[in-house]
C-alpha cells in the first residue's frame, strides 16, 4: 500500500457512522507513517467502524507497554526495536560504544524485558495482545567481524526469544511471524537510516506498509476456510492414472514429482486439523479406488469424503459436496491443475477460492502450501475442529437411515439417542462461544459480530447471559453447535445474538433452546434482535414456522405460542444442564 493510498482509506473511513475501534499502539519510537498505514489496514479488516490509533509518549517503550492495561481501547500493538530496550543500540544515541559497556547493555536489556513481559501479560487482561519484536539488524558495536556471531548479539537474541517464548504462552497474546516478515521483506528494504536520524522514525515506506498489515491482521481471530476440495491427476498425484495405470502415476523424489507427496502432506496436516476434504475428479471410479489405496500415499485416503468421479462438470461435483458438508462455497478451496477446470468452478460458483496446482513449477508449490496456510490457519484448535469430518460422515450415515426409515423426522429423532448439553456458565474465554458468533451465517439472528473485547464488555451487564450448547447422538458427537446471548429485562428475555452450526440442522436443537430459556429464567416471553442478512435464511424459516408468518426485527414469541408449536415434537432422550 502506498502513503497516499493508506490516507485516502483514511478519509472514507472518517466518513463512517459505526462504533469506533480503538487500537493502542506502544512503542519506543517515533510511529509516524506506520500509524496512518495501520489505521488503514484495520479499516479495510473492520469496514463497519471508524479507527482510532493512541499512542504513547517518545522514547518510553516499558511506560506506553504499561498504560496498554488502563487504556480504553479494544486491541493493543507493542512493537519494538533494539534501541527500544536500550538507546545505545540505536543509531540516535550519543553514548560511548565500547566493549567494557556490553555487559552493562545486555543487563539493562534484561531488566526492561522482564519489564515489558510483565506489562503484556498484565495487558492481556483487558484486550488482545499483538507483539513483534526487533525486525531491525543491531548496530555493529561489537568488536566481532559482521560475519561472526558475537557474544553480545547472541545474548540479546537469547533474552529476546524468553520474552518471546513466555508471552506467547499467554491466551490473549499474537506474535508476528519473524519468518513471514523475512519473506515479505528483505533486511536491506526495512531500515531507513535517514528517517530514523531526521525523525526517530525507523523503517522505510514499504517496511512500514507490510509491518502495518501484518500487525492489522493479528488483531482479530482470523476466519479460516472449512474444507479443500482436490483434483487427483497432476494434482495430488503425477500422471493420469487411466492412462499409465495405479503403478505409473508417482509422487517421490526418483520421478521428479516429490512435490506431490508435499501437496499430499500438506492436506494430511490441514485433515488432522479438522478441515475438511474432497476430491472431485473426471476418472474412473476403479482406477481412483486402486490408486488411493497404495501404501505409499501421504495421507490416508480416509482423509477424503466425499470422493466425487465421474466425467461431468467439475462444479456439478463440487455442488455436491457441498451439499454433503452443508457449508457455503465461501468457505472452501478448490484446487486444480488445470485453469480450464478451475474458471469452470468458479463461473458456478464463484465464491470459492480457485488455487491452481503448480505442475510445471516444482519451486512454486512452497508458495501454495504458505497460501492454503494461510487460508486455514487458526490460532488453536479446538474439540470442534478433532471431530468435524467424522461428525459429517456419520450424519451421512444418519441421512441415509432416515431416508429407509418411516414415520417421519419426528419418529428418526425419537431414536437417535440425542443428548443436549446445556451450558449456562458465561464461558467468555471459551473460544468456540465466539469463533460460532463470528462465523456462522445460515442459521444467525442478525449478522452481527463481536470483538473480543466488546464479547467481554458485554457480559459485564449482570442481566445479560450466554447459553451454549453441545449435542450428541448415536451417530457420533458434534461439539459446542449453537450460542444464544442476552439480557433479562423482568419476564421477558432480550436475545441479542443465536448462531447454531449448519451440521445440527434438522434436530430440532431450536426449540429446545427456546424451550430451556422459558424454563431457566422463567419468563413470559423472548424478544428475538431479527435482522435479515442475504445468508440467514434457515435462521427466517425456522421464526417464520414459531411464528406462523415472516419474522420481524423485535419480534417476539411467548411461552403460550412455542409450546402449541412444538407440542407434537419429541424432546432427546437425554438432556443435561451446565
Amino acid at each position: 500500500m502506498k502513503l497516499v493510498e493508506a490516507l485516502g482509506i483514511l478519509e472514507a473511513v472518517k466518513r463512517r457512522n459505526g462504533a469506533p475501534l480503538t487500537c493502542f499502539l506502544a512503542t519506543g519510537f517515533n510511529p509516524l507513517h506506520l500509524s496512518a498505514f495501520l489505521a488503514a489496514e484495520l479499516g479495510l479488516l473492520f469496514a463497519d467502524h471508524k479507527i482510532e490509533i493512541q499512542r504513547g509518549l517518545y522514547g518510553d517503550l516499558v511506560g506506553n507497554v504499561s498504560r496498554l492495561e488502563k487504556a480504553d481501547a479494544q486491541v493493543g500493538v507493542v512493537l519494538m526495536e533494539w534501541a527500544d530496550l536500550d538507546a545505545r543500540l540505536g543509531i540516535r544515541s550519543s553514548a560511548a560504544c565500547s566493549p567494557a559497556v556490553c555487559a552493562d547493555i545486555i543487563a539493562t536489556v534484561r531488566t526492561r524485558a522482564l519489564r515489558v513481559q510483565k506489562a503484556i501479560e498484565e495487558a492481556t487482561t483487558r484486550m488482545p495482545v499483538v507483539v513483534c519484536f526487533p525486525t531491525l539488524p543491531l548496530p555493529p558495536i561489537s568488536f566481532f567481524p559482521g560475519w561472526q556471531a558475537g557474544s553480545l548479539e547472541i545474548e540479546l537474541n537469547a533474552i529476546v526469544h524468553t520474552m518471546r517464548s513466555q508471552v506467547s504462552q499467554c491466551a490473549q497474546v499474537r506474535i508476528v511471524s519473524l519468518q513471514r516478515i523475512d519473506l515479505t521483506c528483505a533486511l536491506e528494504k526495512r531500515f531507513d537510516i535517514e528517517s530514523e536520524l531526521l525523525a526517530g522514525f525507523p523503517y522505510r515506506l514499504e517496511y512500514a506498509s507490510a509491518l502495518a498489515n501484518l500487525l492489522a491482521q493479528l488483531t482479530r481471530k482470523p476466519t479460516p476456510k472449512k474444507g479443500l476440495i482436490t483434483d487427483l491427476d497432476d494434482t495430488l498425484w503425477r500422471g493420469l492414472v487411466g492412462e499409465v495405470g495405479t503403478e505409473g502415476i508417482s509422487w517421490d523424489l526418483d520421478h521428479r514429482s516429490q512435490m506431490h507427496a508435499f501437496y499430499q502432506r500438506m492436506l494430511g496436516a490441514l485433515a488432522a486439523e479438522g478441515v475438511l476434504l474432497g476430491i472431485a475428479s473426471k476418472n474412473e471410479r476403479t482406477f481412483v479406488d486402486s490408486a488411493l489405496a497404495r501404501k505409499d500415499l501421504a495421507l490416508s485416503s480416509t482423509a477424503f469424503f466425499p470422493i466425487e468421479v465421474s466425467w461431468g462438470p467439475k462444479s456439478g461435483a463440487v455442488s455436491r459436496i457441498l451439499k454433503t458438508w452443508n457449508i457455503g462455497p465461501d468457505s472452501v478451496v478448490f484446487v486444480d491443475d488445470s485453469p480450464l477446470e478451475l474458471a469452470e468452478v468458479k463461473a458456478s460458483h464463484p465464491e470459492i477460492e480457485c488455487l491452481q496446482f503448480p505442475t510445471n513449477n516444482s519451486a512454486a508449490i512452497y508458495d501454495l502450501a504458505l497460501r492454503l496456510r494461510d487460508l486455514f490457519g487458526k490460532s488453536a484448535l479446538l474439540e470442534e475442529d478433532s471431530i468435524r469430518a467424522q461428525s459429517i460422515r456419520q450424519s451421512h450415515v444418519g441421512a441415509n437411515d432416515y431416508e429407509r426409515t418411516s414415520g417421519g423426522r419426528a419418529h428418526f429423532l425419537e431414536h437417535v439417542e440425542a443428548q443436549l448439553n446445556l451450558n449456562f456458565t458465561k464461558m467468555l474465554l471459551d473460544p468456540r462461544a465466539l469463533e460460532l458468533v463470528n462465523k456462522t451465517n445460515q442459521f444467525n439472528l442478525n449478522g452481527k459480530r463481536y470483538t473480543e473485547v466488546s464479547w467481554r464488555n458485554y457480559f459485564r451487564n449482570p442481566e445479560s447471559f450466554l447459553l451454549v450448547t453441545s449435542y450428541t447422538d448415536k451417530y457420533g458427537p458434534l461439539g459446542k453447535i449453537a450460542v444464544i446471548a442476552g439480557r433479562q429485562n423482568g419476564k421477558k428475555l432480550n436475545v441479542d445474538t443465536w448462531v447454531m452450526s449448519c451440521r445440527a440442522f434438522s434436530r430440532r436443537i431450536e426449540y429446545m433452546c427456546l424451550e430451556q430459556l422459558f424454563k431457566k429464567f422463567d419468563i413470559d416471553e423472548i424478544e428475538l434482535d431479527y435482522m435479515k442478512t442475504d445468508r440467514n435464511s434457515p435462521l427466517r424459516e425456522f421464526l417464520s414456522d414459531v411464528l406462523g408468518g415472516d419474522p420481524w426485527p423485535g419480534c417476539t414469541i411467548s411461552r403460550q405460542l412455542l409450546e402449541s408449536r412444538s407440542n407434537a415434537l419429541r424432546e432427546p432422550q437425554e438432556m443435561t444442564n451446565g
